[in-house]
């Protein structure tokens, strides 16, 4: 299973929200392509990058610090929040980065996303966000009127590869990750599922691994210290 370490970014900083909440924010650190030297020196060869600020409002607003630690190189990085257009993508993708993310796009103009997976096939993941089993758009404020793994499907369908599937309501809480959802994701055949929000432990990074989950991103509990990244890489990482 493939292991990414996140950087969340709001006005350049390294923060975690807690369930999506703005206003329940941490700082972790100051310097972001210090926080990505710190996950390559632990032996991670995966980055997965938010731009924050973009997400909730739809502007490149963490850019420069997004090319910087892809300058850095030595990781697979993929970078998500606020991606709306095909320009956005190519700007990222010019970057040297892996794969670009939709979150709000994908559902509020499936069509722009079901184009961009057919162009750029394995470039292109969607970030499906769900709260209460229900996609959430616009930096997880909105709630859509789907659920989330009908929209998987939906995705699925049209040639989309990848999904990363966050359930907010576990996110940045370290209560453990919602094992019965990527059960039901899994069933869902052609598609590559990275779980996110709420790992804390290996023994859920194994169950993940057992049931065919791709990939698997590791954010608040990797920054307080819960998690030990070159344990878990050395107990469930692939290359």
């Amino acid at each position: 299973m493939q292991i990414f370490p996140a950087i969340d970014l709001r006005g350049g900083q390294v923060v975690r929200l807690y369930q999506g909440d703005y206003d329940k924010e941490t700082i972790y650190g100051q310097d972001p392509c210090a926080a990505a030297r710190d996950f390559l020196a632990a032996g991670a060869k995966y980055l997965h990058v938010v731009d924050l600020d973009g997400a909730r409002d739809g502007i490149l607003a963490n850019f420069d610090s997004i090319a910087a630690i892809a300058k850095q190189g030595g990781l697979y990085m993929e970078v998500g929040g606020g991606i709306r257009t095909e320009d956005r993508i190519r700007q990222y993708l010019d970057l040297g980065v892996g794969r670009c993310i939709l979150g709000t796009a994908a559902v509020k103009d499936f069509d722009f996303t079901a184009r961009m997976a057919q162009k750029y096939g394995e470039q292109i993941a969607v970030g499906v966000d769900a709260r209460e089993g229900y996609v959430a758009v616009n930096g997880w404020k909105e709630l859509s009127r789907e659920r989330g793994v009908d929209f998987c499907r939906r995705l699925r369908d049209a040639g989309v590869r990848t999904v990363i599937y966050t359930d907010i309501s576990r996110d940045g809480a370290e209560s453990g990750t919602n094992l019965a959802l990527y059960r039901e994701l899994a069933e869902i055949r052609g598609l590559d599922v990275t779980a996110s929000g709420g790992i804390s432990g290996i023994p859920e990074l194994r169950e993940l691994r057992a049931i065919g989950t791709r990939a698997a991103i590791l954010g608040k509990a990797l920054y307080t210290g819960r998690l030990d990244l070159r344990t878990v890489i050395q107990e469930v990482g692939t290359c």
